[in-house]
């Protein structure tokens, strides 16, 4: 009898072993596995870890965000010395470049439109001509201002008109950047060819040139980025042109809009390739692995330590992200934040000394659109943030803004979403009802 029970233990031993491994494997294993350390280690601990803690150790430079130099929040500041005549739209400045500290003083260049009528919208763009702007960017030219102290100032008019038509540009010049290249100056841009909304916003990049950042400029009149081959992801748009100096060589980065499903809001994706060049009116070279960053719409790059940093924000699966490619062309999510400058500008003092340790950045100017509720209203603000390696500013390092409850009630439903719910719940009472 004492075998027989003895058996039937043992039995039950194994039975209780065999769920375990068919019913309950994880189980067993978390009961042997050391639970996770009060104080996170710096180095990944060994055992079992879940993918997500997994990927602080193997995707970040920190288990931290405030312990990355690429995370940051980011600060605005109204600019003084810009007059928008009351905001009616007939005034616009936007997509400013990087700021360049030459003779003294900054220098930034920018989309300025002044014209006696407001846009009449990109969906309304028939109605566009040579005086009534399609978009908030048709008839545009590029202006550029100066400052003492990158808080006030001061306009000093138009750096680059429209060229004559037929020259790439002549419709409207836009979205500029700037290029130091050999003790003389280069502003890229997009040279629009016809009203934006009229078949798209379609064109590709030309380039003007001086020797002194006050000009005069002079128009290559030539396309130096063209629209890709037709079925191409850049076959249309080549927006955001931004270069930056790399192993001796002009590397421009560049946003296109493609993959349009009206259906969809936004209808566009849109990605940023990039074309390098030993000189700065070409030949540039699309690099073969574009578009090399998935996501952003503005993006806003700078040389940091041995590779490229990339503030990545609005469109696409990675927006509200700041990435990292070490070799400029292969990026990974450094860090994600929130608040990000939209059309950033920033001070990047070694954005052409071709540097092998890119200090990053601290402030630059960016813009806000629906400026005062008005879409046709497009205004120029400054940004500060710590995406450095030589500031360590913990303020900047913060995880979250607070937001008042007014803010969120800005974003409130639309009628045809309150509609859906009234019959939702209309149809929830009759079922009741019924039952």
């Amino acid at each position: 009898m004492k075998d027989f029970s003895l058996a039937l233990v043992f039995i039950a031993i194994g039975f209780m072993c065999f769920s375990c491994k068919q019913e309950s494997t994880l189980q067993c294993e978390l009961e042997v596995n050391e639970a996770f350390p009060f104080f996170i280690p710096e180095d990944k601990p060994n055992g079992m870890l879940s993918t997500a803690v997994k990927r602080n150790y193997e995707s970040y430079e920190h288990i931290r965000p405030e312990q990355t130099e690429l995370y940051s929040q980011f600060r605005y500041t109204e600019l003084k010395g810009f007059d928008y005549n009351g905001g009616d739209g007939t005034i616009t400045r936007r997509d400013p470049s990087k700021v360049v500290f030459e003779n003294g003083k900054y220098y930034v260049w920018y989309t300025g439109r002044k014209t006696s009528v407001r846009s009449v919208g990109m969906s309304r763009a028939k109605l566009a001509n040579d005086t009534i702007p399609s978009s908030d960017w048709d008839l545009a030219d590029i202006w550029y201002a100066t400052s003492e102290d990158g808080f006030t100032w001061t306009e000093q008019g138009i750096a680059v008109p429209r060229p004559p038509k037929p020259n790439p540009g002549w419709r409207s010049v836009t979205t500029t950047d700037i290029l130091k290249w050999k003790g003389r100056y280069y502003l890229y841009f997009q040279a629009f060819m016809e009203a934006s909304g009229l078949r798209g916003d379609f064109c590709p990049v030309s380039v003007a040139y001086a020797d002194s950042p006050d000009g005069p400029w002079t128009h290559s009149n030539k396309i130096v980025i063209p629209n890709g081959p037709d079925g191409s992801w850049d076959q249309f748009s080549i927006h955001d042109p931004y270069p930056l100096v790399h192993d001796g060589k002009i590397y421009l980065y560049y946003k296109g809009d493609f993959d349009k499903r009206p259906e969809l809001k936004p209808s566009k994706i849109r990605m940023q390739g990039l074309a390098i060049a030993e000189d700065p009116l070409g030949p540039f070279v699309k690099h073969p692995l574009n578009p090399v960053i998935n996501s952003g719409h503005e993006t806003t790059l700078f040389p940091f330590k041995e590779g490229v940093a990339a503030i990545v924000q609005r469109d696409g699966q990675e927006h509200n992200t700041i990435q990292y490619a070490k070799d400029w062309v292969n990026f990974e999510i450094a860090a994600i934040s929130e608040l990000l400058p939209v059309a950033a500008g920033p001070f990047v003092p070694d954005a052409f000394t071709d540097t092998k340790n890119g200090k990053g950045i601290t402030w630059g100017l960016s813009h806000f659109i629906n400026a005062g509720g008005n879409w046709n209203h497009t205004i120029l603000t400054r940004f500060d943030c710590d995406l450095s390696q030589e500031v360590d500013d913990q303020e900047m390092k913060r995880h979250y803004y607070q937001y008042s409850p007014e803010f969120y009630y800005t974003h409130e439903l639309s009628s045809k979403q309150k509609k859906r719910i009234q019959l939702e719940t209309k149809k929830l009472k009759s079922i009741n009802y019924q039952n």
